[in-house]
């Protein structure tokens, strides 16, 4: 997909303070520096839009993007909030909560994992939450330039094999790199054909 326009919107700490649209919005969310934002870049081709870091827990707040006029793109907080403090950890778990409950505009949360590590428990539990609630989903593994196209299958289906234990349906599950923008493609065709025709 061509992005002709992509503006950074704003951030908020509260669901509720953010601005009230009927644009269909994609969120994406992971642990902490599971790329995100970089993926976010990758996907908008823009290099600065989100703002990135290799200091794990850096995007502390809700930050809104729109691309083209039309669609909009949701960088929350990461989940595992490496390096902050207890009560840091409740609001951003609130933020969470309540952003992906009562944001009506909300087409698809993409939650992202780390394709060079086993699964996590952290990710399986919040997978599975989501799913328990109904919210729409797809997954997206991170880093796949850094692996052999061997360990990238074999930790792609542990990670789809832990899934199962629970799952009857997996929800669609793309493989990405920020680096080679493999999956940008994908990501797209996915992202299009969810929006209204």
């Amino acid at each position: 997909m061509e992005i002709n326009t992509a503006e950074y919107i704003g951030s908020w700490q509260k669901n509720a303070d953010m601005p009230h649209t009927e644009k269909p919005e994609f969120a994406f969310i992971g642990r902490s520096n599971v790329g995100k934002s970089s993926l976010i870049n990758m996907l908008t081709q823009r290099n600065g839009l989100a703002k990135t870091s290799s200091t794990p827990g850096k995007t502390q707040s809700i930050n809104l993007f729109l691309l083209n006029k039309q669609i909009q793109f949701v960088d929350l907080p990461g989940y595992g909030y490496a390096k902050v403090s207890k009560d840091q950890r409740e609001v951003f778990g609130k933020m969470i909560k309540y952003y992906l409950r009562d944001r009506m505009n909300l087409f698809c949360l993409f939650v992202l994992v780390d394709l060079r590590i086993k699964p996590q428990a952290i990710d399986l539990s919040f997978i599975n939450e989501c799913g328990e609630n109904g919210i729409p989903m797809a997954l997206i593994g991170t880093k796949a330039d850094k692996l052999k196209p061997a360990e990238l299958a074999e930790n792609k289906s542990a990670i789809e094999n832990a899934l199962l234990e629970v799952w009857d349906e997996l929800p669609p599950f793309f493989i990405s790199s920020a680096e080679t923008k493999e999956g940008r493609e994908e990501i797209w065709s996915f992202i299009k054909g969810t929006l209204p025709k």
